[in-house]
């Protein structure tokens, strides 16, 4: 370091944040010096005075020269952050020890990917071995193609207050004999039980376990649940989700206690902790707690003597939150099953959401593993001038090496448990997240760093142990070598139709897609076809006062008129195009240009096979607009009979064949 730096710029750099930034247009921004201490105090690095600084710095340098709890490298090549050592050995099963070949003093990782006890110079450590590359989806005589879909919004044959796996089950079998190769999900996480509030799949309480309200009985052996909760065509979340947890319970009572302990098995210590958490919480939220920190102080660390004794009195309710957890686990491995019975080459494709609830599961039971007194977001840009705070957090970069990253690994391995592949939002957190303290704006945040080399090789190796796929959403401004990293691990991009543009604003023939990743009509953050085709996300953003300043909603439309003529010459070239308010024709011809891409695999919006207007998110919006509420007008198999929706999947065989 250069002795001009101030100190506390030096300690910065020492803690992985990032005092420059740069914006999407490449506009450099400095962080000022005051949210530097701010958040180098919430990351538990002292920066009052110079001796502080100099201890803070101290610290990390000897936490950075200590053995690791997890070493992490790639097959048959260097273990470079051992640097040199005398001795480096593995240590099987059966107590043999194999001592690793050295190049240049640095041991050799093993050819085999894996986990391994080893020793080097004496002392114990865990060593993980990544293999060069992810798997891929399945390629055969045509590539592969899936529907995304939010699993709330499907309907049943009986009437319920919103979709389950029980639903997702028959939806799977209905789209894989109309040929589909996968369905993408919402993230299954764990949400706070029995509570309408907090309902978005990606502010999740935990994301190592699963929202048991998505759990169906009927698909392992059971009865379904009973569902009283009025049907209508937006999910009614605050009532709905306490009546599932009701019946739940109701279900719970009426087994042996034979029954339930054949279907709990023998929780390991996360599910069980995770038990406690959710009793904690349905015992302390009636009373106004919104989360473990706001309960009283001998209950927010788990590890008090006061949890275990609360635990062993409300025992019964223990097992019955870990009961709801085996019931959803069964239930998505069921899902899956059926999925490929079915003949599906891929079926599910999970989705890990970015980040959890500060108040959550995750944030109480993890301890210091998890960021503290920060959230995550995204910064100020010509794109966003306000910026984001997504009042969600996630794990500490310290915290994980300190760990030897067990609980991101855990989570990985939960997230890849029940399907083929896996989506993982805002991939740019392998190499950094914004951060901000707690209570401030977006403006207040910056950059902290990822051991970015680590999460990639573990991910691989998890990816490779599940013999699933690796899907990095890479949408937005990529940190450096971002788009590189992922293509050598073979992990898949993301290309949505609407932001594939060219330079003159023109959108990009099918056949420029990228191979190394996956062609999506959309996502449920975008607009639908049918509802970009219409106007009808300007409708919405001219309620909202988003359009740009100072621009009419005419104005508005008639820029989209022009953007019309631009996406119909791309899909249809010259055939006549369709009135704006007429998107049928517009929708398949959307679905047929996905199709056609070389991409690993294309993925419809079910919004877009359906031609639906109305997208499931408005990012930005809480209550202004009905996200994570809309549902379908009829259960899956029915509208797929229809001709209109016969004729897109006939489209998606032809084109992907």
């Amino acid at each position: 370091m250069n002795d001009s730096v101030a100190p506390l710029h030096a300690l910065a750099e020492a803690a992985g944040l990032q005092r420059h930034w740069h914006d999407v247009d490449g506009q450099e921004h400095i962080v000022p010096d005051a949210t530097l201490e701010t958040i180098l105090a919430a990351l538990g690095h002292k920066s009052g005075s110079d001796r502080q600084i100099a201890n803070s710095i101290k610290a990390l340098q000897r936490e950075e020269a200590a053995l690791a709890a997890l070493i992490v490298a790639d097959a048959s090549m260097p273990i470079n952050a051992l640097e040199a050592c005398n001795s480096a050995e593995i240590i099987s099963a059966d107590g043999t020890t194999f001592p690793l070949l050295q190049e240049d003093g640095v041991p050799i990782a093993p050819d085999a990917p894996g986990y391994y006890d080893c020793r080097i110079d004496g002392e114990a450590t865990r060593l993980a071995v990544a293999p060069p590359h992810c798997p891929l989806p399945p390629a055969g005589e045509r590539k592969p193609w899936g529907v995304s879909l939010q699993i709330p919004s499907l309907r049943g044959a009986q009437p319920s207050g919103f979709g389950d796996l029980g639903d997702l089950a028959q939806a799977v079998e209905s789209l894989a004999a109309a040929g589909a190769d996968a369905v993408a999900i919402n993230p299954v996480h764990a949400l706070f039980p029995g509570t309408g509030e907090n309902f978005s799949p990606y502010s999740p309480s935990s994301r190592i376990h699963l929202n048991g309200a998505m759990a169906a009985p009927e698909l392992v052996g059971h009865k379904p649940l009973p569902d009283d909760v009025q049907d209508n065509p937006l999910i009614d979340w605050p009532n709905a989700l306490p009546a599932r947890l009701s019946a739940m319970r109701a279900f719970f009572d009426g087994l042996t206690g034979a029954q339930r302990a054949q279907i709990i098995g023998e929780p390991d210590e996360r599910q069980r902790l995770h038990a406690i958490f959710d009793t904690l919480d349905c015992h302390f939220r009636p009373n106004g707690a919104k989360g473990w920190r706001d309960w009283p102080t001998r209950y927010q660390n788990p590890q008090n003597k006061a949890v275990a004794s609360f635990a062993a009195k409300h025992a019964a309710e223990v097992e019955f939150h870990a009961f709801v957890q085996a019931i959803t686990r069964r239930s998505l491995a069921e899902v899956q099953a059926r999925a490929r019975a079915a003949g599906m080459t891929i079926g599910l494709v999970g989705d890990l959401a970015v980040g959890v609830d500060p108040g959550g599961s995750d944030g109480w039971a993890l301890g210091d593993a998890m960021l503290r007194g920060l959230t995550i977001g995204a910064p100020p840009d010509p794109l966003g001038p306000h910026g984001q705070n997504w009042a969600i957090t996630s794990f500490s970069p310290q915290g994980l090496r300190r760990s030897g990253y067990a609980p991101w690994i855990a989570m990985i391995r939960a997230a890849l448990a029940h399907g083929g592949g896996l989506r993982i939002d805002h991939a740019f957190g392998l190499a950094r997240l914004w951060v901000i303290p707690e209570g401030g704006g977006p403006a207040d945040g910056a950059y902290l760093t990822y051991p970015f080399e680590d999460l990639m090789r573990l991910l691989t190796l998890e990816a490779h142990l599940a013999n699933a796929f690796v899907i990095a959403e890479d949408l937005g401004t990529a940190p450096h070598d971002f788009s590189d990293a992922i293509a050598r691990r073979r992990m898949l991009g993301m290309r949505v139709l609407w932001f594939e543009r060219a330079q003159d604003n023109g959108f990009i023939g099918a056949q420029d897609y990228d191979p190394l990743a996956t062609a999506l009509s959309g996502t449920h953050d975008t607009q639908t076809l049918a509802g970009w085709w219409t106007g009808a996300d300007l409708v919405w953003a001219n309620r909202l006062r988003r359009l740009p300043q100072g621009m009419t909603l005419a104005e508005a439309q008639d820029i989209r008129e022009w953007d019309r003529g631009l996406l119909w010459s791309t899909l249809a070239g010259d055939a006549p195009r369709p009135a704006a308010d007429d998107p049928q024709a517009l929708v398949d011809a959307g679905i047929a240009h996905i199709a056609r891409t070389p991409s690993a695999l294309a993925v419809i919006t079910l919004e877009d096979l359906l031609g639906l207007i109305q997208q499931p998110n408005l990012p930005g919006t809480i209550t202004e607009h009905p996200n994570w509420r809309r549902r379908l007008d009829a259960p899956l198999q029915d509208l797929l009979k229809t001709p209109e929706i016969q004729h897109r999947l006939a489209l998606l065989q032809e084109h992907r064949g």
